[in-house]
């Protein structure tokens, strides 16, 4: 029976900022923008691929959960989330130019793939690697 990943959340301080992050510096497609109760879900992603899910600590959770998640997404204790792209070079020139904060320039690593890494604007790391 095979299986795949659908989609994953990641959470975000601001998911308009988040948006603007994800969808014009790593340049994936919106998929779906759902607002409900004050709170925003917002899916970015090609269909029939994997799919990210953008909300704040607090959407679809308790208040206690909702304020223990935004401590640790204000540390940046979430992640790496690691995507793929078969044009590192560009999409890194794409990011940095938008103004994303790098952490990583494009480099080779000794466990394999060449990749680089920025921090979203909530402080979470991305990292993106050469795809083979």
């Amino acid at each position: 029976m095979p299986i795949s990943l659908h989609y994953s959340p990641i959470t975000v301080s601001d998911p308009e900022e988040a948006l603007a992050f994800y969808r014009d510096a790593l340049g994936l497609p919106v998929a779906n923008d759902v607002s409900s109760g004050g709170h925003r879900w917002i899916t970015l992603g090609a269909d029939g691929g994997a799919q990210i899910v953008l909300s704040d600590p607090r959407a679809g959770r308790s208040p206690s959960d909702g304020e223990a998640l935004e401590e640790l997404v204000v540390k940046g204790a979430l992640g790496p989330f690691v995507f793929a792209t078969d044009d590192l070079d560009a999409l890194f020139d794409r990011a940095a130019a938008s103004g994303a904060e790098v952490v990583q320039e494009p480099a080779d690593q000794p466990w394999g793939p060449r990749d680089a890494a920025f921090r979203d604007p909530s402080g979470n790391i991305v990292r993106v690697l050469q795809a083979g």
